[in-house]
């Protein structure tokens, strides 16, 4: 097995890279005379929300993003009066305001594969039994922009929003083996850096996707993210060059075992990214 990453360094080979952390915010503002980093803080602010933790207060909001509480303050007070935040008094709490939830459905309305793909997933899903999804990166996450639930009384509780790993999971897998090889060292060098005691065991797990992908055109993981979850996930490279997506199939380990995602599952999804391609390639 190969040695952990050295510090990563963006990738100069892709175009400009994305911030992948607010540890570089710093960096980029000394480097990038265009970046502003106030604007930078406030959508870190908006980032800290997730679905598990869906209202913040601003010694949390500290404590998730490291800034300063002054600049919590400053910020949070900012974004509640723009309509991204709203404040409830008896909690002394923030959640997400609607400016949010706008700025997500036009994101959403603007991916035209969604509209293509949708049929196809809940077609593949209703035969497999487990639901289909479609998923975009956010730094060293996925986020699913789409899925598909099957008729089984057994399944996933994910949606469209659900947040899961790049390295341990099928789709994250998928778009892993997807990028330029550049872009994944970044991506692998964030990964060593942030945990690593695992990431001899997250590095194993990738290696031998990207393998797998060489090999079957998909991706495995095997009770990787979760003991008691398989999954296969296949990339999908947008016509139109607006990016990397990745679709997945995947639930409890008893109704889709390894074979069968190797056999049936995998060829399937394989299958459904093809038709989804070529159907974009006509419009």
């Amino acid at each position: 097995m190969s040695r952990i990453p050295d510090p990563p360094s963006p990738p100069t080979d892709t175009g400009t890279p994305l911030v992948e952390s607010l540890e570089q915010v710093g960096e980029e503002e000394v480097k990038d005379r265009q970046f502003v980093t106030a604007l930078a803080r406030g959508l870190e602010i908006l980032r800290a929300f997730t679905p598990q933790r869906p209202m913040l207060g601003n010694q949390e909001l500290a404590a998730s993003t490291g800034l300063p509480k002054p600049t919590i303050s400053r910020l949070t007070h900012t974004l509640t009066r723009l309509g991204y935040l709203t404040y409830s008094e008896r909690l002394g709490k923030y959640q997400l305001g609607t400016q949010v939830l706008a700025l997500g459905f036009a994101a959403l309305s603007n991916m035209g594969v969604r509209d293509v793909a949708r049929p196809l997933m809940q077609e593949l899903a209703d035969y497999a039994n487990v639901p289909v999804s479609l998923g975009s990166r956010d730094r060293l996450n996925v986020v699913y922009v789409e899925h598909c639930r099957s008729p089984a009384a057994v399944t996933l509780r994910l949606d469209v929003g659900s947040r899961i790993p790049l390295a341990t999971t099928a789709m994250g897998r998928a778009l892993l083996a997807a990028l330029p090889e550049a872009e994944r060292r970044y991506l692998m060098g964030h990964m060593a850096k942030r945990d690593p005691e695992k990431w001899p065991r997250l590095q194993a797990g990738i290696e031998q996707a990207l393998e797998e992908y060489k090999t079957h055109g998909f991706t495995l993981s095997i009770g990787d993210w979760d003991r008691d979850v398989n999954a296969v996930g296949v990339p999908f490279i947008s016509p139109d060059g607006s990016g990397i997506l990745a679709f997945n199939c995947g639930g409890p380990g008893f109704l889709v075992p390894r074979q069968r995602l190797l056999r049936d599952l995998g060829p399937r999804l394989v299958e459904l990214v093809r038709d989804v391609e070529a159907a974009l390639s006509r419009r």
